[in-house]
């Protein structure tokens, strides 16, 4: 029987991001994945030049229809864009008792918001506290919390621990906005650093969709009842590959997306 993750998230029309880049994450690390779409964007590798928020009621519809049926051993959770949205969803995952990821997306790659301003308390309110593992990079978690961004790893630390603090089983500090020819990410718990992974920081412009892919390879590991240690460090291993695969692909003329296949198929 196949294992079933499920992503609440928004649609990206160039692939690279969104709900298509998590059905493509949890399908190449051997995972059924269903969808409910929050959002329809008008979005490619430049820009989002549109956003249409899915009526609440209608994502509603989808939630229930999929967790009425399927037997979702993980949630994933990224672009919810408005306060009534948030509200929605955190409602018709009340009774689901299984791991949830949550990627607080707020800025596309390109620069354009995601998540309304007047969003972000509701997030902090409604789903953080539900959140098996949060995964935000380094500015997310600054408005997260009402603080600037974290520097050194200690105040990395200190912010992962915070978050936790609003509820939150587990928060991993994406590392990728720091600077240094290392990339570190932590993952904190209540106590203080549960793992540190590394990786070289390679020069490339192809990282569209990145933080939407690592969280859903996490969703993909935890719905095959991996550790939280051990999914963070499987879709951690996965995503380099896809960054290291990404200039191969050569897709669009700005922020490329990473190769989410490049164990199954060369560029």
């Amino acid at each position: 029987m196949a294992a079933i993750a499920l992503t609440i998230a928004g649609s990206d029309s160039g692939g690279g991001a969104g709900i298509q880049a998590d059905l493509k994450a949890m399908s190449a690390l051997g995972v059924y994945g269903a969808s409910v779409i929050t959002a329809v964007t008008a979005q490619n590798t430049c820009a989002v030049t549109a956003v249409h928020g899915i009526p609440t009621q209608v994502i509603r519809a989808q939630i229930d229809a999929v967790l009425g049926d399927l037997d979702v051993k993980a949630i994933k959770i990224g672009m919810l864009a408005t306060p009534e949205i948030i509200g929605v969803v955190a409602d018709a995952i009340a009774g689901f008792d299984g791991p949830i990821v949550l990627d607080p997306v707020m800025v596309a790659k390109s620069g354009d918001a995601l998540l309304a301003a007047e969003a972000i308390g509701a997030l902090r309110r409604l789903l953080v506290p539900r959140a098996s593992v949060l995964t935000p990079n380094l500015p997310e978690a600054a408005r997260l919390l009402e603080t600037n961004d974290a520097g050194p790893l200690n105040e990395v630390t200190a912010q992962g621990r915070a978050l936790v603090a609003l509820g939150a089983d587990a928060v991993l500090m994406k590392g990728g906005h720091a600077s240094g020819a290392i990339c570190h990410d932590l993952l904190v718990g209540p106590e203080g650093v549960l793992a540190e992974l590394t990786a070289p920081r390679l020069a490339t412009k192809n990282t569209h969709g990145t933080g939407c892919t690592l969280s859903s390879a996490i969703a993909a590991g935890l719905a095959k009842g991996l550790t939280l240690k051990s999914a963070v460090q499987e879709a951690h291993t996965y995503l380099q590959g896809a960054i290291i695969a990404a200039d191969d692909l050569q897709v669009g003329q700005g922020h490329g997306p990473v190769h989410h296949f490049h164990r199954v198929w060369p560029a």
